[in-house]
């Protein structure tokens, strides 16, 4: 077998994986395993600006694909510069790849130039990490590392790659199929425990299926839909589970918890079963946790372990990969061979009572003469761009916003930092997915506030000649920090205004991008449809009313049913 240097098994285990696109930032410390990119030419390499936005790009191109995301800093404040994105990647089950360069291994400890510990600084962040001080250890290392990011509940895995083992030889063994004694997640959800969901779901009166991320992970969005429209069984989602369910559904609730919809909050507080389905119960959905759904059983499916029980009391647990475990719940509403019509009789009242909240408090806002309302930039944008884009978001209001008002049919498509909330994770996201799809459309909600966190990634999009469009809701504030501030801080703006705020359209055409701007309602439609139907990098600006808030609200440790609405 022949023997390889270390960068030369790096480049040919991604090929072995089907990598056909990695993002990064290179330096002294990689610059071996960027030379070997570039000898080897098949790999796509995209030069991002700052390494923040490699991590953030290959998570966007992951979470669109469904494949594992890969990039690559140097040591110290390159593999720093990442730690953001890899968390970003952890709090939401996205798998990545993160190849760091590494001093020599001889010189590790002695505070060499651009040495940092990167492997204990990501330890809390990533699914696992290794440093490699043997190029012998390397490609099994690198198949391990793959496998991991990708299966069970995925997440970022990182390799930490001293100078030295880039350029050492080994011969290069890379196993078909990887085995570890320590980790073997379960997949086959108990046929026991599926009979145990099915007979507490016969019996329920009132039930809401409460779908997270993990309908998307593992493309369970058809069995989902089956078993919901089986059951007559209405269907809320996280922010994570956008697009899980077709958001034109009549069973569709919407988002429930803090901004959720009125409707799904008083579901999740009458209903008498919840069927929990790869989502983990997180503060921003249960609110006061000693009020939560004081009905209701709970069955709760997760292919994770440790998210089930760990922060509500759960009836019916079961272990496993969701779409298998809907599959076979489906299965067994077949075989009881109750038709359709027994299911919705059976739940007509609970429909009903759920229409009535509905009719109650729609979602809406206020209009005011003269002022563009952020809520219909959302709702126009959907108008014109709905089934065909991939929506990707910043953090803060534009992201609620865009998850109450942007009805998302298709998983995939809604791209969000939702676990950490991280601010300049849209833009880069973007870009990560339209480099997977460069023919499809790619739009970045972001605020005045969160574009700027990233906003360097411009030269990357125009290197990449990526027609990315970008619509900035302006208020000239910290907008969800500046809601509270209003509502619980007696209007103490501390820190949140901004007193000076760039010229967008001046900021695009520096880049040599294309950029419109919209300060009344009546000329919305008009920039909204020049620029999405610009060639190339656009950026819309609309100055949108500066104090508008993000309603329904349940403030922090208030229950569910306790909203501020509009």
């Amino acid at each position: 077998m022949a023997k390889m240097t270390g960068k030369e098994m790096v480049v040919e285990a991604l090929k072995r994986e089907g990598v056909d696109v990695v993002f990064g930032f290179p330096g002294g410390a990689i610059i071996d395993v960027y030379d070997q990119l570039e000898k080897d030419g098949s790999i796509k390499h995209v030069l991002v600006r700052h390494a923040q936005g490699a991590a953030h790009a290959a998570d966007g191109y992951a979470r669109a694909t469904g494949k594992v995301g890969v990039c690559i800093a140097t040591s110290g404040p390159g593999a720093t510069n990442t730690v953001t994105g890899i968390a970003t990647a952890y709090m939401d089950s996205i798998p990545m790849v993160i190849f760091t360069g590494q001093v020599p291994t001889g010189l590790i400890g002695n505070d060499a130039f651009q040495e940092v510990d990167i492997v204990g600084i990501t330890r809390p962040c990533t699914k696992h990490n290794y440093l490699v001080k043997d190029v012998k250890d390397l490609s099994r290392t690198i198949k391990e590392a793959f496998y991991i990011a990708r299966s069970g509940r995925p997440g970022p895995v990182l390799i930490d790659l001293p100078k030295d083992v880039q350029n050492a030889k080994a011969e290069f063994e890379y196993p078909d199929k990887i085995k570890l004694r320590s980790y073997n997640p379960v997949i086959e959800p108990h046929g026991k425990q599926i009979e145990r969901a099915y007979r507490v779901l016969e019996r329920a009166k009132r039930p809401v299926i409460y779908a997270g991320g993990g309908v998307i992970i593992s493309d369970a969005h058809n069995e989902l839909r089956e078993l919901a429209e089986r059951t007559c069984t209405p269907v809320t989602m996280t922010l994570m589970g956008l697009g899980g369910f077709p958001g034109t559904h009549e069973l569709n609730l919407g988002m429930l918890g803090m901004h959720g919809t009125y409707c799904a909050n008083m579901a999740m507080a009458n209903t008498d079963l919840i069927i929990a389905v790869g989502a983990r119960f997180d503060d921003r959905v249960t609110g006061k946790i000693e009020a939560f759904a004081p009905f209701a059983k709970i069955i709760h499916i997760d292919i994770d372990p440790t998210s089930i029980q760990k922060n509500v009391k759960v009836d019916v647990p079961i272990v496993g990969d969701c779409k298998k475990a809907l599959r076979k719940l489906v299965n067994a509403v077949k075989v009881a061979g109750r038709p359709e019509e027994a299911w919705c009789d059976q739940h007509q009242s609970w429909l009903e009572q759920i229409r009535a909240w509905e009719e109650r408090h729609p979602l809406g806002y206020k209009e005011e003469p003269g002022v563009i309302k952020p809520q219909y930039v959302i709702e126009k944008l959907y108008e014109m761009t709905k089934g065909r884009a991939i929506i990707t978001t910043e953090v803060g209001q534009n992201q609620m916003w865009t998850a109450q008002f942007y009805k998302f049919d298709k998983p995939r498509t809604f791209l969000t930092s939702g676990g950490l909330g991280t601010m300049g994770y849209g833009f880069p996201a973007a870009i990560g997915a339209q480099m997977a799809f460069p023919d499809k459309l790619v739009v970045d909600v972001a605020g005045d506030g969160s574009i700027q966190m990233n906003i360097q990634e411009m030269a990357t999009a125009m290197d990449q000649k990526l027609p990315v469009k970008i619509v900035i809701l302006n208020n000239r504030f910290l907008g969800m920090v500046r809601q509270w501030q209003e509502l619980f801080y007696e209007k103490r703006y501390a820190a949140t205004k901004f007193e000076t705020t760039p010229d967008f359209v001046k900021v695009a055409e520096s880049y040599g991008a294309t950029g419109f701007r919209a300060q009344k309602p009546e000329e919305v439609e008009a920039v909204l449809k020049k620029g999405l139907e610009t060639d190339g990098l656009v950026i819309m600006e609309f100055a949108i009313a500066r104090e508008e808030g993000v309603f329904p609200m349940v403030p922090a440790g208030k229950a569910t049913t306790e909203m501020l609405l509009v």
